[in-house]
């Protein structure tokens, strides 16, 4: 059984100036243990995408499924992790990973020690007590990260989490987050993060959607069946990204012409 079936689904905007298409006609599934991976040009719907899966917006023409269940208002059951950090200035980073417990309405017995776990979890030990401001923005998304694993959730959304990040956090986040994904022990069951870096998004996934330019369809998917720790100067790797690049320049979106393989490490952030 799929987590989450995302079926023929389209999405448009009112305006002034007319109807604005977002996306059309797209459709995949998330299953048990997937990490998946949505990548496509600026403006395709990738993060509009994430939002209807939650539940937080609502899909013009087709449905999302969570569990079989239509997806017809916010699903508990899923929690996301923003580029934008998103946290409140004014809670220690204890009590902005309570938040999410408090709002589900947690007794206040289990959240100490929830709050407690995922603290730990994320490498926010001895940080309990300070606020937002005072720390790094690696440590911030680490909060973020805490706050969304805290509620336990079955789906794991991250919309563009790494983006804000200089490159050597990123790359120690991006190894955190496969280690907790792929512990029995921890939640989520499955990940589905939206990425402008192809090469982050070949990294961390095991399947690939690639998105065309607006109004965002579904060129591809692309299977990445390669071994784990990923090595991004592999020829296998560089294959993989010139593919995707290569599927969207073809779905009509400008691009650069993609690096040598040397040049491999930083292809991605030309997005």
């Amino acid at each position: 059984m799929s987590l989450i079936r995302v079926e023929h689904v389209d999405k448009s905007y009112a305006s002034r100036h007319g109807t604005i298409s977002i996306m059309q006609d797209v459709s995949f599934d998330v299953k048990n243990s997937d990490f998946l991976a949505i990548v496509g040009p600026s403006g395709c719907g990738k993060s509009t995408l994430l939002r209807l899966i939650q539940g937080l917006d609502r899909p013009s023409a087709g449905r999302i499924y969570f569990q079989d269940q239509p997806v017809d208002r916010v699903c508990r059951k899923m929690a996301m992790v923003f580029q934008s950090f998103a946290l409140y200035p004014w809670l220690t980073v204890s009590q902005n990973v309570a938040f999410g417990l408090e709002a589900l309405g947690w007794p206040e017995e289990r959240i100490g020690p929830q709050v407690e776990r995922y603290v730990s979890v994320t490498g926010l030990d001895g940080f309990q007590e300070a606020f937002p401001r005072e720390l790094s923005g690696g440590m911030r998304q680490r909060v973020g990260l805490a706050r969304a694993l805290a509620v336990e959730p079955s789906v794991l959304l991250m919309d563009e989490p790494f983006s804000a990040l200089d490159p050597l956090t990123a790359e120690n986040l991006r190894e955190e987050v496969l280690q907790l994904w792929r512990d029995p022990q921890l939640p989520p069951d499955a990940v589905l993060l939206v990425s402008h870096n192809i090469e982050e998004a070949i990294e961390l996934a095991d399947r690939v959607i690639v998105l065309s330019r607006r109004p965002g369809h579904i060129l591809a998917e692309v299977e990445v069946t390669l071994s784990r720790p990923r090595d991004r100067k592999s020829a296998a790797f560089y294959e993989l990204t010139d593919r995707v690049y290569s599927l969207i320049t073809a779905g009509g979106q400008s691009l650069a012409t993609p690096p040598a393989p040397e040049a491999a490490g930083r292809s991605g952030e030309a997005l």
